[in-house]
């Protein structure tokens, strides 16, 4: 079928897939490939995962939709499970959820619900290498000018420092701003990890300058780096965290969650959605968090983490491995990211050149010892093919 229908905000895709299973996709012709980027970590339990696919088919004979003007029975069952879940999984964090339909949407909760909670103050200070999203909001709020320039001037009320630099966001909470927006581990900034003083010292900054925390876990929370959440690795409490992508293990799902004395600042009317928190999503997310926890994800991830970073530092042409959990990024001895990639898909091997020099892993929760073994045999003949490597 023909693209031109299409708006043109992606390249040409070298590959259409008609079919996915476990860490498997299969394109038209029938030919395998193995994924380990998960939809940009999105499908974390694997492609259609038979127990989130029977919720869906279920649910999708029941009821899809009423919109918020009306309660159903499954957003409430799934906003306990994620308090819980920011509580670690046994204790409720007393905090409260909005549902929505991605990560920028979430995001969007929080900068409005900090406004909202500011009565007057408005700036968020974020990082430089952030990324947030492409509404205008988070999009000014993102750390990357290149992805501004089009759409100058954005919103005003957003200051960016350096990424783990304490002393630079010390100088720029002022009295005009409300919180800080920050990515435990910067996801498309090249997965970056901080120091590890680096987020409690964030917490100690907003709690002495009265400033919300807000956490971005669209890419790192339920799981993804061998916690329920990023921040859980640090033990501090966060005000606001936002999570989508896996969510719904590929379902349209984002959620905004908030300390209960927070998200009071919330009157109805403030904010809302037509599609957030539907019976569909929110069937697919029940599913998907009764299988994370049966599975025991977080373990799983630091196991399969842990050993997929030494099948990628044991490659030639592969200087460093960074990241946590199975959220990785190998680093490569010349800048020729992009290329590695084309090979590794064009030889069955699905994963991201995040950076001009880096590849970003982030393959399903499940992923099984054999098919670490793959990825790794099949990035060296990439490796090989383009580098010259050995």
């Amino acid at each position: 079928m023909s693209r031109e229908w299409l708006m043109h905000t992606y390249a040409d895709p070298p590959v259409t897939f008609v079919r996915g299973s476990g860490s498997a996709l299969y394109d038209r012709d029938g030919r395998r490939y193995l994924d380990f980027v998960s939809g940009l970590a999105v499908t974390s339990l694997g492609h259609a995962h038979p127990a989130v696919a029977a919720a869906v088919a279920e649910q999708a004979k029941t009821l899809c939709h009423v919109s918020n003007l009306y309660g159903n029975e499954l957003a409430p069952e799934v906003a306990a499970t994620i308090d819980r879940l920011i509580g670690g999984g046994t204790t409720h964090a007393g905090g409260q959820v909005f549902f929505c339909n991605s990560g920028a949407e979430a995001n969007e909760c929080a900068l409005k619900l900090a406004r909202r909670w500011g009565m007057g103050r408005h700036v968020v200070v974020s990082t430089w290498g952030s990324f947030h999203g492409r509404t205008l909001a988070t999009l000014a709020a993102t750390g990357q000018l290149a992805k501004h320039e089009p759409f100058v001037p954005l919103p005003e009320g957003f200051r960016h420092v350096p990424y783990d630099d304490l002393a630079a966001l010390e100088h720029a909470l002022d009295d005009t701003a409300v919180a800080v927006l920050v990515e435990p581990v910067q996801g498309e900034g090249g997965v970056v990890v901080p120091s590890s003083d680096y987020l409690s010292g964030v917490r100690r900054l907003c709690s002495e300058r009265n400033a919300l925390l807000m956490l971005d876990e669209v890419q790192t929370g339920l799981g993804r780096t061998g916690a329920w959440f990023a921040f859980q690795r640090h033990q501090l409490q966060p005000d606001v965290v936002t999570m989508a992508k896996a969510l719904g293990n590929g379902m349209p799902v984002g959620a905004c969650w908030a300390r209960s004395e927070v998200a009071a600042a919330f009157r109805p009317g403030d904010h809302a959605t037509t599609f957030g928190g539907q019976p569909l999503a929110m069937a697919a997310a029940r599913a998907t968090l009764a299988v994370m926890e049966a599975e025991n994800v977080c373990e799983r991830a630091v196991s399969a983490g842990a050993s997929l970073r030494e099948r990628l530092g044991a490659l030639p042409g592969v200087t460093g491995v960074r990241g946590e959990g199975l959220l990785l990024a190998a680093t490569l001895r010349a800048a020729r990211a992009e290329e590695v990639a084309r090979e590794a898909l064009r030889r069955g091997l699905l994963v991201n050149p995040v950076r001009p020099d880096a590849l970003r892993f982030a393959p399903s929760l499940l992923v099984s010892v054999a098919e670490l073994d793959e990825c790794a045999a099949i990035l060296g003949e990439a490796l090989a093919a383009v580098m010259g490597d050995a």
